[in-house]
């Protein structure tokens, strides 16, 4: 199936949207230095063969291809670790988890990618599909990203999240019993043979990252948002193998417990840490695991609430305000943070929403940039990205305004390559 969906890919981009990497001499009026928090002036950029080979070479090349984007600032491009690229949010999910095709999500993650892609973000992490097929959709988008076939991010890709039966990411949760069998291979586990088999059914398929449920959440049918659902020996399991195979693991967790028993099994990162306190800070930097707390989404979905089931409603009012609470206390203790947007919920395209939200929670400017380039590159164990310097990948966007003055401009990006690849001027 999944071969079948990569030729549907193919069919939407016959045209291939990838020109050949060249080399190429940006011009700006200066780049911004991510680790240092300082502009760069002039920014002269030369790239070749996709990378940056130079940075205001006192020798320009001749006959070289020159893009002078004036008075504009230079940064790496943006990542964010957590999307959902098969989903689009209106109040549910059910339109999309009990009507669509696998098929037609892989032409919505397509959709979705370009979005994100153009808003600036060349670099996503994808954790966890909505689509109730044995196929993994987001690696076929992924594939087909690397391939030049479609406009899209670098993806980092999961397949199905890994719950226990009707936990958070059961998708049959609400559903009559008997109507769909889902197991394994779906992400449904129950006990430590199951999560080995979920594991493998998912790396074997081509999954990049693991993502695990290890406490209840707030959309889903569930009673509790934050009691621990996988057992500490089921993540144990699921981490051990996930790191045999050189993949890290991302734990969905709100509960203070699950957050802690996921530390322990050794996860790369914790995403929401809605309840997170004092211990599960202390142990989160003691271990070097990153915090993807997805802050913004907290307005999207209390505007929404007329369109959401009521008893999630009654969730995210209890958990969404301590979030935020407790993300600011998470700034305060210098808890590494990563960009994580779980768009849909901050809706495709405007994943920066989330650089504003940091800023809110008193994160400073310069380390929500920092959050969105060289911590979600370390969280990806990716050495070549994240930075504007000699030897990395060329992924660069450009702005009006200085962002460490102004995040808000980071909300309409004007230039957007990846990897020596112009896609947006």
């Amino acid at each position: 199936m999944k071969s079948y969906i990569l030729l549907i890919l193919y069919c939407i981009s016959i045209i291939s949207t990838r020109a050949q990497a060249q080399s190429i001499l940006i011009k700006a009026d200066a780049y911004l230095d991510v680790r240092t928090g300082k502009l760069v002036k002039p920014a002269n950029i030369l790239i070749e063969d996709g990378l940056i080979t130079a940075i205001n070479p006192q020798v320009i090349p001749d006959n070289i291809d020159k893009v002078d984007l004036g008075n504009k600032i230079l940064l790496p491009g943006l990542m964010d670790m957590h999307v959902h690229l098969d989903l689009d949010f209106n109040g549910g999910f059910e339109h999309i988890i009990t009507k669509e095709s696998a098929s037609k999500g892989a032409i919505r993650a397509v959709k979705n990618a370009e979005k994100t892609l153009m808003a600036g973000f060349t670099t996503i992490r994808n954790v966890g599909q909505g689509h109730l097929t044995t196929d993994l959709v987001n690696v076929a988008v992924s594939e087909a990203s690397d391939e030049g076939w479609i406009k899209a991010p670098r993806i980092i890709a999961a397949g199905h999240m890994i719950t226990i039966t009707g936990g958070h990411g059961d998708l049959t949760l609400g559903l009559a019993e008997e109507l769909i069998k889902v197991g394994p291979e779906h992400g449904i586990i129950n006990g430590p043979i199951e999560a080995l088999k979920a594991v493998r059914y998912q790396i074997k398929h081509g999954a990049k990252v693991i993502k695990i449920h290890a406490t209840a959440g707030v959309l889903s049918l569930e009673d509790s948002v934050g009691a621990q659902q996988l057992t500490n020996e089921e993540m144990k399991v699921i981490v051990d193998e996930a790191n045999r195979h050189h993949i890290k693991v991302a734990a969905h967790a709100h509960g203070t417990e699950g957050i802690i028993a996921a530390i322990n099994a050794g996860v790369a990162s914790i995403e929401h840490g809605s309840l997170i306190n004092d211990k599960a800070m202390k142990l989160m930097k003691e271990k070097g695991v990153i915090l993807v707390p997805t802050t913004g989404l907290v307005d999207n979905i209390l505007s929404s609430v007329d369109k959401i089931n009521p008893k999630m409603v009654k969730k995210a009012r209890y958990v969404l305000p301590l979030a935020q609470q407790n993300l600011s206390k998470a700034i305060k203790a210098g808890v590494k943070i990563a960009l994580g947007t779980d768009a849909p919920l901050i809706p495709h395209g405007h994943n920066a929403n989330e650089l504003s939200a940091m800023v809110a929670r008193g994160m400073q400017p310069i380390d929500a940039l920092r959050a969105a380039t060289i911590n979600s590159a370390e969280l990806l164990g990716m050495e070549n990205i994240g930075e504007i310097k000699i030897g990395f990948l060329a992924d660069i966007i450009a702005v009006e305004l200085n962002p460490i003055k102004n995040i808000e401009t980071l909300k309409s990006v004007k230039f957007v390559m990846k990897a020596g690849i112009i896609y947006k001027q």
